[in-house]
C-alpha cells in the first residue's frame, strides 16, 4: 500500500472506528492484516493514526499500539509513546499510564516536556501523586519546560495528601532550576509545613523564594495560609510572631489573617495577647481584596483541593467578610460531598445575608445529603429554604419532592404536595410519580393506592412511566390482578405499554403460573411491535422455563393446539419449543410422546427453532438467549444427564428439518 503518512493514517484511523466496538478485539488486527497496510507502517504512521484521530478512544489506541510493535521490523519511537502517552493521559487510565512509563524508562525514551505536562496534570487531577511525583523526579531536570503550572500543581498536591518530604523535594527542584512558583503551589506548601517545621525554617522557605521570584505569589493570601496553619496546631505564639515576619517580608497580613490568630488566642484564654492583635490589626493590617480570595477558592475547588476550599471558605464566613455569590454556590455543591455539615453552615450564611443560592446548589447538596444518608439535614436544608421563600415555581418545588423521596422521607415529601396545592403550583405527573416511587420502595404500597387515585381526583392524568412503577411493585408482591387491572387501563387510555411493562407484567404472571394469560399479554405486545416482541422473547422463555413448565406440562401442549400459536406461529411456537425443550431435559417420561414429536417438527419446519438449533443471534430470539441458557435456567438441575438429552433431541429435530 502507497501513499504519504497523512493518507495512510487516515485510511487505517477510518478504518479502526468505523466498526461499533470502541475496545480493542482480534477483528481489528484482522480488519488491519485485510488492509494490507503492514509493510507500509512507520512511526510516522502509527503516531498520526492516535493523535488525533484516536486520543479519546484509548482502547483502540493501545491496541493499535500494540498490533504495531507486533509487525515486521517495526519499532516504536518517541513520537508513538508520546501520542499513545497523550491518549491514556486524557482518558486517565492511570494503570496504562504507569505500564507504559516503566516501558519507557527501561528503554530510555526521552519524550517532548509537554508530554510530561499533560501526563502529570492527569496524575494529580486523579490523586495519583506518587505517581506523578516518580515521573517527576525523573524528569526534573527538564522542569522549566514541563513549566510552572503543573509543577505547582503537584506541589499542592503533595502538600495537600500530607506527602510534605516530597513536596520539599519538588520544591528544592523548582526552586533550583528557576521554576516560578505561584500562590496555590507556595501556599498550600507553607500551609501544611506549618505542623512539620520551625518557624525560622518556614519563613526561610518565603526568604529562599524572594530572592528568586515572589512575583507569581499573593503575599497576603500567603501570610493568612501560614498563620491559618500554626494556628491550627495550636501554636498562637508562632502565629503572632509570624505576623510581624512576614509583614517586614512584605507578605502582608491582611484582617482575615490578624483574626485567626485573635480568635486561637480567644479560645486558650489568652486575654491580654487578644487585644494586642487586635490593636496591631488596626494599625498595620490591611483589607481583604476578595477578588484574590476568590480565584483562589475557584482554583482549590477546580483542582479538588476540597479540604483547603472549606478551610479558606470557613475563615471568611465566620469572620463575615465578603466574598461572593457565585463563589458561596460553588462552596456550598462542591464542599457538601465531603462535609455536608460544613456545607449546610455556608448556606445558613448565604441565606442570612438575605441572598439565595442557585437552584443546581440546591440539587448538588441534596444529591450529596442523600448519598451520605444524612435524611435529617436533607430535610432541615429544605426548611431553611422554605423560611426565605425560596420555592416558588412547580421546578423547585418538584426539586425539593424529588429528593425527599429520594431520601425515603415519604411523610414530608406528601406535606409540600398538599402545600404546592394550596399555592396553585401542580403538583404536576412529575411531583406525583417522585411519591408514588418513593411509596413503592419503602413497601407503602396501600399509601401508593391511594396517591393514585388521589392523582387523577386531582385532574392529573398518570403517564407511562405512572403506570409502569405500580405495575412493577403490584407484580412484585404477587398482586398480578391488580397489576392486570392496570395494564387494561393504560390501554384504554391509549398508552402504548413499554419493554419495561412487559417484563414486569409477565414475570408477575409467570409466577402465577398462568401459561394462558402469560401468551395473552405477550400477543398483544406482537400486536402493538414486533420489534419489542423480540426483545422480550427471552424474557418470556426464561420465566415459563423457571416458574411454569414443571408442573404445568398439559397446559403447555394445550396452548400449542391454540388459536395464539395459528395467529402469531413465529413468535408462541418459539417460546413453546423452548419449553419442550427444557422438558426434555428434565422429565424422562415425557420425551416419547407424540405430541412433543410433532411439535418439534412444526416448529422446526416453521424456523421457530433456528435459534435455538444455531445459536443465530441475527434472528428473532436475539444473542443473549441459548441452549446453554436453557441448561443454566432453574428448572435444568440434573446436570449432565440433560444435556445429552438436549443434544439428542437437536440431532432428532435436524434429522426431522
Amino acid at each position: 500500500m502507497q501513499g504519504s503518512a497523512a493518507e495512510l493514517a487516515c485510511l487505517i484511523s477510518r478504518t479502526l472506528l468505523v466498526g461499533s466496538s470502541r475496545a480493542w478485539t482480534p477483528s481489528h488486527e484482522k480488519t488491519l492484516h485485510q488492509l494490507g497496510c503492514r509493510h507500509s507502517l512507520s512511526p510516522a504512521v502509527v503516531a498520526r493514526v492516535i493523535d488525533p484521530f484516536l486520543l479519546n478512544q484509548h482502547s483502540l489506541a493501545s491496541g493499535f499500539f500494540n498490533w504495531a510493535s507486533q509487525q515486521p521490523g517495526f519499532s516504536h519511537t518517541p513520537d508513538t509513546y508520546q501520542s499513545l502517552l497523550k491518549s491514556l493521559a486524557i482518558s486517565r487510565q492511570f494503570n496504562s499510564i504507569d505500564k507504559l512509563l516503566k516501558q519507557i524508562r527501561a528503554q530510555r525514551v526521552f519524550l517532548h516536556p509537554r508530554v510530561y505536562h499533560s501526563v502529570i496534570a492527569s496524575l494529580v487531577a486523579g490523586r495519583r501523586t506518587h505517581t506523578a511525583f516518580s515521573l517527576f523526579r525523573d524528569v526534573a531536570s527538564i522542569a522549566p519546560e514541563i513549566g510552572p503550572e503543573a509543577c505547582n500543581s503537584l506541589l499542592a498536591a503533595l502538600a495537600s495528601d500530607g506527602n510534605v518530604k516530597s513536596a520539599r523535594n519538588v520544591f528544592d527542584e523548582m526552586l533550583n532550576r528557576g521554576v516560578r512558583l505561584n500562590t496555590i503551589g507556595f501556599g498550600v506548601f507553607l500551609w501544611r509545613v506549618c505542623g512539620k517545621m520551625e518557624l525560622t525554617e518556614i519563613l526561610g522557605l518565603v526568604d529562599d523564594v524572594k530572592k528568586v521570584d515572589f512575583s507569581g505569589v499573593n503575599g497576603s493570601v500567603v501570610a493568612l495560609l501560614v498563620v491559618h496553619g500554626l494556628c491550627t496546631e495550636r501554636r498562637a505564639n508562632d502565629a503572632m510572631s509570624a505576623l510581624e515576619e512576614l509583614r517586614i517580608r512584605q507578605c502582608k497580613p491582611d484582617f482575615m489573617a490578624y483574626r485567626v490568630v485573635a480568635e486561637t488566642l480567644r479560645q486558650m484564654g489568652c486575654v491580654v495577647d487578644v487585644n494586642m492583635v487586635l490593636k496591631r490589626k488596626r494599625k498595620l493590617g490591611v483589607a481583604p481584596r476578595a477578588s484574590d480570595y476568590r480565584e483562589l477558592i475557584l482554583q482549590f475547588v477546580t483542582e479538588r483541593h476540597l479540604c483547603e476550599a472549606k478551610d479558606l471558605g470557613d475563615v471568611i464566613v465566620s469572620g463575615d467578610f465578603p466574598i461572593d455569590d457565585d463563589v458561596l454556590n460553588v462552596l456550598i455543591g462542591s464542599v457538601s460531598s465531603s462535609n455536608p455539615a460544613c456545607a449546610i453552615s455556608f448556606l445558613r450564611f448565604m441565606l442570612e445575608k438575605e441572598r439565595s443560592p442557585t437552584l443546581l446548589t440546591v440539587i448538588n447538596l441534596s444529591e450529596n445529603l442523600c448519598k451520605h444518608g444524612k435524611g435529617g439535614e436533607l430535610v432541615e436544608v429544605f426548611q431553611l429554604l422554605s423560611m426565605k421563600e425560596y420555592f416558588r415555581d412547580l421546578e423547585s418545588y418538584n426539586v425539593m419532592v424529588s429528593y425527599l423521596c429520594k431520601a425515603g422521607r415519604v411523610k414530608e415529601a406528601y406535606q409540600v404536595l398538599q402545600e404546592m396545592k394550596k399555592k396553585g403550583l401542580g403538583p404536576d405527573v412529575s411531583s406525583y410519580n417522585y411519591l408514588l416511587e418513593a411509596c413503592c420502595r419503602e413497601d407503602l404500597v396501600r399509601p401508593a393506592k391511594r396517591l393514585w387515585d388521589e392523582m387523577f381526583a386531582s385532574g392529573c392524568c398518570g403517564n407511562l412511566e405512572s403506570f409502569n412503577i405500580l405495575i412493577n411493585k403490584f407484580c412484585e408482591v404477587d398482586q398480578v390482578e391488580d397489576a392486570c387491572h392496570l395494564f387494561n387501563q393504560m390501554i384504554m387510555k391509549g398508552l402504548e405499554p413499554n419493554e419495561s411493562t412487559y417484563k414486569s407484567l409477565l414475570q408477575g404472571i409467570c409466577r402465577e403460573k398462568n401459561v394462558e394469560l402469560a401468551l395473552e399479554i405477550f400477543n398483544k405486545a406482537v400486536e402493538q411491535d414486533e420489534g419489542l416482541a423480540k426483545a422480550l422473547l427471552n424474557t418470556v422463555v426464561l420465566c415459563l422455563c423457571k416458574e411454569v413448565i414443571l408442573d404445568q406440562k398439559k397446559k403447555i401442549i394445550n396452548v400449542w393446539h391454540s388459536p395464539l400459536v395459528a395467529s402469531n406461529f413465529f413468535f408462541i411456537s418459539t417460546i413453546i419449543f423452548s419449553c419442550l425443550c427444557a422438558l426434555i431435559c428434565t422429565d424422562t417420561t415425557f420425551e416419547n410422546t407424540g405430541i412433543l414429536r410433532q411439535a418439534m417438527i412444526d416448529a422446526a419446519n416453521g424456523h421457530a427453532s433456528s435459534m435455538v438449533l444455531n445459536g443465530d443471534s441475527s434472528n428473532i430470539m436475539g444473542d443473549c438467549y441459548t441452549w446453554k441458557e436453557l441448561l443454566e435456567s432453574r428448572c435444568v438441575d440434573n446436570g449432565c444427564i440433560g444435556l445429552f438429552r438436549l443434544l439428542r433431541l437437536r440431532r432428532r429435530i435436524t434429522n426431522c428439518i
